[in-house]
């Protein structure tokens, strides 16, 4: 027997609890999401895709016209600086006749983050006179990436490079076959280091390490990032940092070579491959010709969804982001990072909020860049997805990435590894004509660090300034032009001597540098 049917206003309020109550799954019930968004991730992301938030900028960019001078200023390479790029051994750089001991670190974080705890893990073995197992890499509790340290970097040359400085051994010896990252978890071991203090002293591993060495022949590190100081340290340390960042790490050569396909892809000019021979660029963009043909930039555009929440800024997407972003802050962080006491125009205006992909596209069209610039971009996952990054691609439809440049062949020894995905993205970095970094970071770090050594042209960001510049909502294009302009001369790769407590890894000169 059939059921009476629901009144109209009841089928119309139960209707609306209902889709009240999908609405609110995902946030009440994230985990049950997590596989169905991973699959589908535009889906979930883009439920509230935020409109453009400067608008009369943006109408003004699309319409601008770049010189032929100023296009040229742009692509032109960095003049000879006063320090040039040099790793230079200590005169008394020599293995000691006998290894005190071994010794292992393990190093969480992302790919840039565990660089540079290598380096600092063989200067460490270095001042302790002791035998390096080659690192261990934590899993990434965020990407989930169980990619080992052979994955990502060749082990022989490491090896080679440094077999003058240190000892390195790929493995555990068979005597220490105990000593695992699972038997440090389970209780308080005499031969783990967990008090190392943040920006350690050589003299602090001198006296409480060594014992350790002396007693037991093995000593575990852990944690082991940022655990040595970058100041007051052996010259002949300081230089061994920049040998291990600048010469030893080298990645994998599957790594290698899918970099270099995508470099040599961006090289090319898309009308090159147009097939009914009709000029491609014009057609898509409209401009005469291609001032930077053959060039490319490459933008970290660091906006994934954990910047985004760490950051407690307004980003457009209304109460639901607001409501999405608090609460994955409280499943993430546990409360440990909270909401700001400021508020988003106080946060702005200190340089503390990401930019967007619209507000770095602003930024570029405002420096010069017009419509037939050749753009890479270097992220794992843009919070927002495609939406988000909608207004970017408008800016610059010559936009390409990993996904767009390479076959699926070429992909699919990295596919799902976020470590190797962001070992290509540094790779195409390191080889291309300018860098920028949409916020601060360890890869923006990392490669500011390397591309200062190389003398190559990174733009930086004025986060403080262009935070001012996008709260004032009256600004003409011309007005934002001027001052972005006037406001970035003096960052774009010019050298920077590293101050006091300063990384020896963003900032090479003058430890790793020498006269020119």
């Amino acid at each position: 027997m059939r059921q009476p049917s629901l009144s109209q206003s009841d089928s119309h309020r139960g209707g609306t609890m209902a889709a009240a109550l999908v609405l609110l799954l995902p946030f009440l019930f994230p985990s049950i999401f997590t596989p169905f968004s991973h699959a589908f991730p535009s889906l979930l992301s883009e439920w509230n895709a935020p409109k453009p938030r400067h608008s009369r900028l943006l109408k003004s960019a699309l319409q601008r016209q770049s010189s032929d001078r100023q296009l040229a200023e742009l692509w032109m390479p960095l003049p000879q600086q006063p320090l040039k790029r040099c790793v230079r051994s200590g005169s008394t750089s020599t293995l000691p006749e006998k290894s005190q001991g071994y010794i292992q670190v393990f190093l969480d974080g992302g790919l840039n983050q565990q660089r540079m705890g290598i380096c600092d893990a063989v200067a460490v073995a270095k001042i302790l006179n002791a035998t390096l197992i080659i690192p261990y890499l934590e899993v990434n509790p965020v990407w989930q990436d169980s990619s080992t340290f052979m994955d990502i970097y060749d082990v022989d040359h490491f090896i080679n490079v440094l077999k003058d400085d240190i000892s390195i051994v790929r493995e555990l010896p068979d005597e220490y076959f105990w000593s695992t990252r699972e038997y440090y978890a389970t209780a308080i071991r005499a031969t783990r280091i967990k008090t190392a203090p943040v920006h350690a002293s050589a003299n602090w591993y001198l006296e409480n390490v060594s014992p350790v060495l002396q007693s037991y022949g093995i000593a575990a590190i852990a944690p082991f990032s940022h655990r040595l100081a970058f100041d007051n340290m052996p010259e002949e340390i300081q230089r061994l940092r920049c040998k291990v960042n600048f010469q030893a790490l080298v990645f994998v050569p599957h790594i290698r070579s899918l970099g270099d396909a995508l470099v040599s892809h961006l090289r090319t000019s898309p009308s090159s491959s147009d097939a009914d021979g009709t000029n491609y660029l014009q057609k898509v963009t409209g401009t005469r010709d291609w001032q930077g043909s053959g060039k490319f930039v490459v933008l970290h555009l660091r906006f994934d969804k954990d910047m985004a929440a760490h950051s407690a800024c307004d980003f457009g997407g209304g109460k639901a982001e607001k409501l999405a972003l608090a609460k994955y802050r409280q499943v993430i962080w546990q409360g440990r990072v909270l909401n700001s006491q400021f508020t988003d125009e106080e946060l702005r205006s200190r340089g503390r909020c990401p930019l967007t992909p619209e507000e770095i596209g602003l930024l570029l069209a405002a420096l010069g860049f017009d419509n037939s610039t050749r753009l890479y971009l270097a992220s794992h996952k843009v919070y927002g997805g495609e939406a988000r990054i909608s207004t970017l691609r408008s800016l610059f439809p010559l936009m390409e990435d990993k996904k767009s440049l390479a076959s699926s062949e070429e992909r699919a020894q990295i596919k799902g590894k976020a470590s190797l995905l962001a070992a290509v993205d540094y790779y195409v970095s390191m080889h291309s004509d300018i860098f920028i970094s949409a916020s601060p970071g360890n890869m923006h770090n990392a490669i500011v660090g390397h591309r200062t050594y190389e003398n190559k042209k990174t733009i930086r960001p004025s986060m403080a300034l262009l935070g001012q510049l996008f709260l004032n909502k009256s600004m003409t294009w011309s007005e934002f032009e001027e001052a972005v302009v006037g406001g970035h001369k003096n960052r774009q790769g010019q050298l920077r001597l590293r101050k006091p407590t300063q990384s020896i890894y963003t900032y090479p000169a003058p430890d790793c540098m020498c006269n020119a």
